[in-house]
C-alpha cells in the first residue's frame, strides 16, 4: 500500500515537472515571438486585440520566426533555469542585506571574520595565518559594501556592471588574499588558479594572440594571482547579472508561471 503511494507521488511529481518546464517553454517562446510580432500573450489585451498574422507574407514570416524560436529556445532555457537559481539566492541576500542596512552589513562582515580571526588565534595560527585572515575579512567587507551601494543606485544596468561584480569579489578574493600570506591556503588556492589560469590561455582566451600577449607581459606570482581573480570576478558578475535579467524578462520576482503567462 505505502509503495503505490510513493508511486502515485513520484508519478505527480513528474507530472508537476512536465507542466512546469512546459509553461516555462511556452512563456520563453511567447517572448520570443513577441520581440517582432504581437508577443502571443498579450492576445484579448483592450488595446493590442485579438491580432493575428494577415497575409501570406506576414503568415510566412510569423510562422519562419516561430519556428526558428523553437531550438533557441530549448538552448536558452538552461539559462534560464541558472537564473532562477541565482535569483533565488541573490533575492534571500539582498533581504537582508536591507533588513540591516549598511552598517548592518558591515557590522555582520566584521563580526563574522572577527570570529574566524579569534579562531584563528585560539587554534595558535602563526602571524602569517592570522594576517591573511585579517586581510581576507577586509577585501570580503570592502567588496560587500560597494555590492550593496551600487545595488541600491537606480536601475539594473548599475547592477548588473558593479553591484553582481563586487559581491562575486566578496566572495572570490578573500581566499586568494589569504593565500598571500599563508603558504597552506596558497597550496591549494594558487595552485588550482594555475590550472585555471592555463585553461583559460589556451581555450577562452586564445584569440587573437591576447594569449601570448598575457604570458608575455605577465608572471602569475604574488599579487597577480590577486589581479586574476578580480577580472575574473567581473565577467563572472556580469554573466550571473544578466541570467538573473534574463530570468525576471521570462518571470519577474513574485509571479507564478501562470501569472507570467497570463502577462
Amino acid at each position: 500500500m505505502s509503495g503505490a503511494s510513493r508511486t502515485d507521488g513520484t508519478q505527480a511529481s513528474r507530472g508537476w515537472l512536465l507542466r512546469a518546464i512546459s509553461a516555462d517553454l511556452r512563456l520563453l517562446h511567447a517572448v520570443w515571438v513577441g520581440l517582432l510580432f504581437v508577443d502571443p500573450r498579450s492576445e484579448g489585451h483592450p488595446v493590442v486585440g485579438e491580432w493575428k498574422p494577415s497575409g501570406l507574407p506576414e503568415r510566412a514570416a510569423y510562422r519562419s520566426w516561430s519556428l526558428l524560436g523553437v531550438p533557441l529556445v530549448a538552448l536558452t532555457y538552461p539559462v534560464v533555469l541558472a537564473g532562477f537559481i541565482v535569483r533565488f539566492y541573490v533575492t534571500r541576500m539582498d533581504r537582508f542585506a536591507r533588513r540591516v542596512g549598511l552598517i548592518g552589513v558591515v557590522l555582520t562582515s566584521v563580526l563574522v571574520w572577527s570570529a574566524l580571526s579569534l579562531a584563528a588565534y585560539v587554534r595558535e595560527f602563526p602571524v602569517e595565518g592570522l594576517l591573511a585572515v585579517v586581510a581576507a575579512g577586509g577585501v570580503a567587507t570592502v567588496s560587500a559594501v560597494l555590492a550593496w551601494v551600487c545595488s541600491r543606485l537606480d536601475g539594473r544596468p548599475v547592477s548588473i556592471l558593479l553591484a553582481y561584480p563586487f559581491g562575486v569579489t566578496a566572495v572570490f578574493l578573500p581566499p586568494v588574499v589569504a593565500g598571500l600570506y599563508s603558504e597552506t591556503v596558497a597550496a591549494v588556492v594558487f595552485a588550482r588558479s594555475d590550472v585555471l589560469a592555463i585553461w583559460l590561455l589556451d581555450s577562452v582566451l586564445a584569440v587573437g594572440g591576447l594569449a601570448t600577449f598575457l604570458r608575455d607581459t605577465f608572471d602569475l606570482v604574488g599579487i597577480a594571482y590577486v589581479g586574476m581573480w578580480f577580472g575574473l570576478a567581473v565577467p563572472v558578475g556580469w554573466v550571473l547579472g544578466l541570467v538573473v535579467a534574463l530570468a525576471d524578462a521570462i518571470r519577474p520576482a513574485g509571479k507564478t508561471r501562470e501569472e507570467a503567462t497570463a502577462g
